[in-house]
C-alpha cells in the first residue's frame, strides 16, 4: 500500500489513494479519511480531486475507502438513529451528500441488522459432519491473527473490491485491538484432520446499546456450510453468556449472510455504500 496524499482546503480534507482496487475494469483511485466541516468546501475539494485523478489517467474514483477493504471504507446512507456499535464505520454530516453532489453513485451496498438471540436459534444446533467448533483459548494472540490471515485470503478472494495484503500488514490491523479481544467471541472450525476450515470473529458491543448485544463481525470459511455452523454456534454461546441481541454487522446486501439474517427476523438499522464515479 503506497502512502496516500493528503488533499485539503479550508473546511474540507481527504486522503487520496492511487492504488485502489479496480472497478468494472477501470484503474481507480480512492478517497478516504473524509473530514468535511463545510458542505460547499467539501464539494469543491471533491471536484478538484476528480479533475486531478482524471488528468492522471485514472478511469474511476471510489470512496470513502482508505486504500482497500481491509481498512476503513463505506459511508452511511440510511440510519434509524441508534447508537453506533464498536468498530462500525462512521460518517461525517456532509460525507454522503457531498459525494452525491459531484456525481458519485452507490457501487456496493451493505447493511447491519439487529435480532433477538432467541429468534436465531432452532430446536437443534446446526451441524456438519466432520466439522467441530471451539472457542479461542486466549493464548498466542499473534499466532491467532496469522491463522485468521491464512483463511481470510482464501475466503474473501471473491469478494467485491478484494485486494490481497501481506501478513505483516494484516497483523498491523489487529494488533491495536488484541488487548480488547474476548476469547469467547472468537470461534474456530476444524475438519476431522484438525485443519482450520473457518473462523468467526465477534465481540461484545460496549458502546451503550439499549440491550446487551453481541456483534457478529465476520465469519469466513474455505468449505461451504461452515459459516452457517459457526454463526449458529455463536448465537447459542452469546445467549448462554447473557446477551439478549445480536448485531449482524456490515453484511453485503447480496451475501447469503444477509438472507440468513432476514430469516431470523433481524431488523435492519443501518445501510452503507461504497460510492464510485466514472471519469
Amino acid at each position: 500500500m503506497t502512502e496516500p496524499e493528503t488533499v485539503a482546503r479550508p473546511g474540507a480534507a481527504l486522503r487520496l489513494h492511487r492504488d485502489a482496487p479496480a472497478w468494472g475494469g477501470l484503474a481507480c483511485a480512492a478517497v478516504g479519511g473524509l473530514e468535511f466541516e463545510d458542505p460547499d468546501a467539501a464539494v469543491d475539494l471533491l471536484s478538484q480531486t476528480i479533475r486531478k485523478v482524471k488528468d492522471e489517467g485514472f478511469g474511476g474514483l471510489i470512496g470513502p475507502m482508505d486504500g482497500d477493504t481491509w481498512h476503513s471504507y463505506r459511508t452511511i446512507t440510511q440510519s434509524d438513529g441508534s447508537l453506533p456499535f464498536a468498530m462500525e464505520p462512521r460518517s461525517g454530516r456532509y460525507d454522503h451528500a457531498a459525494l452525491v453532489a459531484v456525481g458519485f453513485e452507490p457501487i456496493s451496498n451493505y447493511l447491519s441488522a439487529r435480532a433477538r438471540l432467541v429468534d436465531t436459534i432452532g430446536a437443534e444446533p446446526v451441524r456438519m459432519e466432520g466439522v467441530s467448533v471451539t472457542a479461542w483459548d486466549g493464548t498466542g494472540a499473534e499466532q491467532l491473527i496469522a491463522r485468521l490471515f491464512a483463511v481470510s485470503g482464501q475466503a474473501f478472494a471473491g469478494n467485491h473490491f478484494f485486494k490481497p495484503i501481506g501478513l505483516e500488514a494484516f497483523l498491523d490491523l489487529y494488533r491495536p485491538i488484541l488487548p480488547m479481544l474476548d476469547p469467547r467471541h472468537i470461534l474456530f472450525a476444524h475438519n476431522g484432520s484438525g485443519d482450520l476450515v473457518g473462523f468467526l470473529f465477534g465481540f461484545p458491543d460496549r458502546l451503550g446499546g439499549e440491550k446487551p448485544a453481541a456483534v457478529l463481525k465476520t465469519y469466513a470459511s474455505g468449505l461451504r456450510g461452515v459459516g452457517h455452523v459457526l454463526a449458529d454456534q455463536y448465537h447459542r454461546r452469546a445467549l448462554d453468556m447473557g446477551y439478549e441481541e445480536v448485531i449482524h454487522a456490515l453484511m453485503h446486501e447480496t451475501n447469503i449472510s444477509s438472507e440468513r439474517s432476514a430469516r431470523h427476523n433481524a431488523r435492519i438499522f443501518r445501510r452503507y455504500a461504497l460510492m464510485g464515479r466514472r471519469l
